[in-house]
């Protein structure tokens, strides 16, 4: 089986976010917190998604992650979804640091996910999807923060919006131009 960017990608969240389990000053420095934002800290807009909060959070983001991030990293091609990710991640993160009070904390890769679970609802029919499955799945998720309290749906709305706006703007990788 090839490794693929998204593979890495898990490996690398998973691994960090062991570690960052059990060593509370590596948690508390990747995290998303807008007071360290502010002095200069940007870093952070990314390394939120480094670090969970806990195990049934980061075992949940990785399974999206691997489902959907798969078949988008085929259809887009290494580098374009690195800017499909990149875009996604950041926009979660921007919208969580601006839309939640100045205490707030945020951590995961909800929102760069959210980006893919947009992205897959403008380009899923060409990659043989079904529209409507990847609308339930995003209400769904987004309904979750309402059941569950502490989860940043404004990242997730924020990712989301990312997404979809990078997936107008890209185009397939070269061998995927027959799906349109």
């Amino acid at each position: 089986m090839q490794q693929t960017l998204t593979r890495s990608l898990i490996l690398l969240i998973s691994g960090v976010s062991f570690v960052a389990f059990y060593q509370y000053n590596i948690y508390q420095s990747l995290w998303l917190n807008r007071f360290d934002v502010q002095n200069g800290q940007y870093y952070r807009l990314l390394t939120v998604a480094l670090v969970h909060g806990g195990w049934v959070h980061l075992i949940c983001n990785m399974l999206a992650f691997f489902s959907i991030g798969t078949p988008l990293e085929n259809f887009y091609g290494r580098n374009k979804y690195i800017v499909l990710l990149f875009v996604s991640l950041l926009c979660g993160s921007l919208a969580s640091f601006f839309f939640n009070p100045l205490q707030t904390v945020a951590v995961g890769a909800s929102g760069m996910i959210f980006g893919l679970f947009g992205a897959f609802a403008v380009v899923g029919k060409r990659m043989g999807g079904n529209f409507r499955e990847a609308i339930t799945l995003i209400a769904v998720n987004m309904a979750i923060p309402l059941l569950i309290p502490g989860i940043d749906w404004k990242a997730h709305l924020g990712g989301l919006i990312g997404g979809i706006l990078t997936a107008l703007v890209l185009k397939p990788a070269r061998g995927n131009i027959s799906h349109f």
